[in-house]
């Protein structure tokens, strides 16, 4: 008879690509997950994986069976969820991934007080601007900015009109001067970082119907977004980032939208899992959460801005 448990260490193992790794995730020494494997192989009579001494990896017969042993493993979890239904207290573990700034400095306090309306329920944070992988890192979702073509994945919407916006602190603009065109920028202190494994020193802004590119230059680069956010607070530069992650700075003063007049590249928010059937009760009331409270601040972005949701001139602003 197959054992559950080791349907999901061949599913960890098939995403992780070693038993050292599927072992390090389960609390389990990797012998243990090996064991489990070849359990699995003899009650299947076929051969999962491919070893040697230097990677593993899947055999043609352990590719076919794999959406099988994904499909059992999720209509299991399913059921339970229907058994216990929506309206029980949420339990067991989420575990979810967010960009550094974003997690940082908006979503903390949302997912601090999410868990405390659900004692039963197991937080794990995990917050990173290295893009997760959500069907080979051990998450649950994963909060995403930018915009999905082709995903093999599931992306439900949090912030759809979310844009990134030019911004620097009072102080700065006072020393050096506002900027007052895209040229101009040029002769400004730029704050880097690094973005999906390069440098941020191209920023893109729509013009038109078209998209223009704009080549920075700083002296200041940090691997970590949420550190360009605190230098442009402290008057080092000018930054180019999400509303999302300033927009607490500029309601308080802190940082000023440098040219409101000039639109910012679409970064939408999106909350991401490998395919609907993860969509626990857990995953779906946080959905319903985060979108009812970035709403608010996205409203926001319009009062500051020039541009109305959909990125075009408000009438008050229109040129005559």
């Amino acid at each position: 008879m197959i054992r559950i448990d080791d349907l999901q260490l061949f599913v960890r193992t098939a995403a992780l690509g070693s038993f050292s790794n599927a072992a390090r995730e389960a609390d389990l020494l990797p012998g243990q997950v090996s064991a489990a494997i070849q359990r699995l192989e003899r009650e299947l009579e076929i051969r999962l994986f491919a070893r040697s001494t230097r990677s593993l990896k899947l055999t043609a017969e352990g590719e076919q069976y794999l959406p099988y042993a994904q499909k059992v493993l999720s209509t299991l979890s399913e059921g339970k969820d229907c058994l216990q239904g929506e309206r029980r207290e949420l339990r067991g573990t989420l575990k979810i991934s967010a960009p550094s700034d974003l997690g940082r400095n908006v979503l903390l306090p949302w997912l601090t007080a999410f868990r405390e309306a659900h004692p039963k329920l197991v937080l794990k944070l995990s917050l990173s601007d290295h893009v997760t992988d959500v069907f080979r890192d051990p998450v649950d979702l994963a909060l995403r900015y930018g915009l999905v073509e082709h995903a093999r994945y599931v992306a439900l919407p949090l912030a759809e009109s979310n844009r990134r916006v030019l911004v620097a602190s009072p102080d700065y603009l006072e020393r050096h001067g506002r900027p007052s065109s895209l040229d101009e920028l040029a002769m400004h202190k730029s704050l880097l970082f690094v973005l999906d494994g390069r440098v941020y020193d191209r920023w893109v802004f729509p013009v038109g119907a078209a998209r223009r590119q704009v080549t920075v230059k700083g002296e200041l680069l940090c691997d970590d977004a949420d550190v360009a956010r605190r230098w442009a607070v402290e008057g080092l530069g000018i930054a180019y980032k999400s509303w999302l992650d300033v927009c607490r700075d500029v309601t308080s003063g802190r940082l000023e939208i440098v040219m409101p007049e000039q639109l910012g590249e679409p970064v939408p928010l999106h909350l991401v899992c490998p395919h609907r059937r993860q969509f626990s009760p857990a995953v779906r009331y946080l959905h319903a959460e985060l979108r009812e409270r970035i709403a608010p601040l996205l409203a926001e972005l319009r009062h500051y801005t020039k541009f109305d949701e959909h990125g075009a001139l408000e009438p008050s602003h229109e040129p005559n």
